[in-house]
């Protein structure tokens, strides 16, 4: 692994965290299903990032639930971030229609 790899790891991992930690402190403050949402999205971002970087090391379960060719894990955690996010921005757009 060259340094340019260990930056971008290292820094993917530290503004990964900074970020999920602090979703994690608003949490019990936010009471609006869109924010919260978000939230989750954050969490399963930093969860895919965590993921990615162990199975660049070799440590990884891919083996354990694999739909035909494609290992669950790797298809579900961009496809339920991007769906966390999808509802938050939906909710977002309603509530504001209503709004008006």
């Amino acid at each position: 692994m060259d340094i340019g790899q260990t930056i971008y790891i290292s820094s993917q991992l530290i503004l990964g965290a900074a970020a999920a930690f602090l979703a994690i402190l608003l949490w019990p403050k936010i009471r609006d299903a869109s924010w919260m949402l978000i939230i989750f999205g954050i969490i399963v971002a930093y969860i895919e990032t965590v993921y990615s970087v162990l199975k660049l090391f070799g440590i990884n379960g891919d083996f354990l639930l694999i739909f035909d060719t494609v290992p669950l894990i790797t298809f579900l955690l961009p496809t339920i971030r991007m769906a966390f996010f999808i509802a938050a921005f939906t909710l977002m757009v309603i509530k504001q229609s209503r709004n008006k």
